[in-house]
């Protein structure tokens, strides 16, 4: 058995106690981040306004992962996903319109 086979026998307890307490306290956590996000986008003045919702949603990707929740994106680039806080990257501006055509 090599090392990363002992290392992953050893952390396997870890990490099952972590997926049960990140089903058990979801939205505790994730309650949690968004007030951390808050609070550090305020003391910022919004100058990293996207990089901390970035960040948050990747943060609350993981902890989805790790409680098992079906449905996950991680990528953030899903239904969700962009300005609107939880994460990701903003939807794309629509093109500019055309001028109307010369009369």
């Amino acid at each position: 058995m090599g090392l990363l086979d002992n290392m992953k026998a050893k952390l396997s307890p870890a990490k099952e106690k972590v997926s049960g307490l990140a089903q058990q306290h979801g939205d505790k956590i994730e309650r949690g981040l968004d007030k951390a996000a808050k609070a550090v986008d305020e003391k910022t003045k919004g100058k990293y306004s996207e990089t901390i919702h970035t960040g948050t949603g990747k943060a609350k990707d993981a902890m989805d992962r790790l409680a098992g929740k079906e449905g996950t994106d991680p990528a953030g680039t899903g239904p969700g996903a962009g300005p609107s806080g939880d994460g990701g990257t903003p939807p794309a501006s629509p093109p500019p319109a055309s001028p109307p055509p010369a009369s």
